[in-house]
């Protein structure tokens, strides 16, 4: 029912002592004893994981297309040669996000290294395991 380390994932069948199953598998339910009524049990719940799974890449799409279509112009202060006082990190970009009303998790903001200089850039925000998006970035004057 559960990816359990260094015996398998979730879904899987594998052989296990049955001593290892009565006291420790299934008491914390990470797995389902092979039964006509546990393998129905587990297809059930690979079939709402599915369903679940879909639903939230069909979420992800709509969020990604509404991100991309959005350009983020951060204002910072900046020394000479265009270099900024401080640096516009992933903290600084979620900000932005969410003041525009996008809920999307800091750690999923792709950004390499701080940025320090003025200019337009590309950060990538994997939104889903299968949806990607690259935001447009502008770091301009305050």
């Amino acid at each position: 029912m559960q990816d359990v380390d260094k015996l398998g994932k979730a879904g899987e069948r594998v052989k296990v002592r049955d001593g290892f199953s009565r006291n420790y598998l299934i008491p914390r339910q990470l797995a389902v004893p092979v039964t006509e009524g546990g393998l129905r049990f587990l297809e059930a719940k690979k079939k709402r994981a599915e369903e679940k799974r879909l639903q939230e890449k069909e979420t992800a799409s709509k969020l990604a297309e509404r991100i991309g279509a959005w350009t983020c112009v951060l204002k910072a202060k900046v020394g000479t040669e265009g270099k900024l006082f401080g640096s516009v990190t992933r903290q600084d970009i979620d900000a932005a996000l969410r003041k525009e009303g996008f809920e999307v998790d800091k750690r999923k903001i792709d950004l390499a290294e701080p940025i320090h200089q003025l200019g337009e850039y590309r950060v990538h925000i994997r939104l889903h395991s299968e949806v990607e998006v690259q935001l447009k970035v502008i770091v301009a004057q305050a």
